[in-house]
């Protein structure tokens, strides 16, 4: 999905120019949310760290995996679900947006050749339906053999099929016209938000929420990074194989990150297990109610 007819006229030093872009482009975003999760990653000292030891044998610590992690959720979910309502409004019109959408996809199009269609292709197999379901079947079974949780399943199952189901919906209701420089386009449906896009965000983050479960700063910070990065690239070879807009590729990336974000606070985050959150709420609250209104005891009668 989403070859072009191959273009040989362009001189050799033009040849990787759009794989270029979007390696950096993707590198840059792996670092920037790699620093922002180990920024973010909870510290502890010898101490906490014996007892999450010991923790971990049968479960995984709630104040690590609840708190500031479900928060930054929330945050996301919301900005998500508006950026992709907004979106939506200003690519109806003849807007800043429309343009800069032709601008890129014309800039792709100059600049395409064999060389960076074959190379583009390859990674935008990656967002395919059929590939990220195969990946999730992976996925689950190596996190479930790793930690002995029956809810990886449910929890992918969730992420991939919901993302599916909402994509499908936003598609059908937006009804967007691809771009017509890559014949190949007109053959694959309506364009906003890109599907490749959202199943990438949606997948890739919840692979990265199950892999950095039980695992330190720097190896949960370099996950979360890998897995923004190969979103962004798959994102990223849809405008350039010009079989989406711009913006089509920004909305599914929101669209997926958000619908992820609803997932992991109905699963706990890192606790996962549905219903996770709401229950350590509770428990933090009665704790905080106790301790607000210690229990009195009557003095005892004569």
């Amino acid at each position: 999905m989403g070859t072009r007819p191959p273009k040989t006229f362009l001189p050799a030093c033009l040849l990787p120019v759009t794989l270029l872009v979007l390696l950096i482009f993707s590198l840059a975003t792996a670092g920037v949310v790699g620093a922002l999760a180990w920024r973010w990653s909870p510290r502890t000292g010898p101490a906490a760290r014996r007892m999450m030891a010991t923790a971990r044998k049968a479960r995984l610590d709630p104040h690590t995996a609840t708190g500031l992690g479900l928060t930054l959720a929330l945050l996301v979910a919301v900005v998500g679900g508006v950026l992709v309502a907004v979106l939506a409004y200003l690519v109806r019109g003849n807007t800043d947006l429309v343009r800069l959408d032709n601008s890129v996809a014309n800039w792709g199009d100059r600049h395409a050749s064999s060389f960076s269609t074959d190379g583009l292709n390859a990674i935008t197999h990656l967002g395919q339906p059929v590939v990220v379901a195969g990946l999730a079947a992976v996925l689950a079974v190596v996190e479930t053999l790793r930690t002995r949780s029956r809810w990886v399943v449910p929890f992918l199952f969730v992420v991939v099929a919901g993302n599916g189901i909402l994509t499908t919906t936003v598609k059908h209701i937006a009804d967007r016209v691809r771009p017509a420089l890559n014949p190949i386009a007109e053959t694959l449906g309506p364009s906003f938000p890109s599907g490749h896009s959202s199943w990438s965000a949606a997948f890739f983050g919840a692979a990265a929420l199950l892999l950095s479960r039980g695992r330190g700063a720097h190896a949960r910070a370099a996950i979360a990074g890998i897995a923004a990065g190969l979103a962004v690239m798959v994102a990223g070879s849809r405008v350039l194989l010009d079989v989406h807009w711009l913006s089509d590729v920004i909305a599914g990336l929101a669209l997926g990150s958000a619908w992820f974000a609803i997932c992991a606070i109905a699963f706990g985050g890192r606790l996962l297990r549905f219903g996770a959150a709401a229950d350590e709420a509770a428990r933090v609250a009665e704790a905080h109610k106790v301790t607000a209104h210690p229990p009195t005891s009557r003095p005892a009668s004569s």
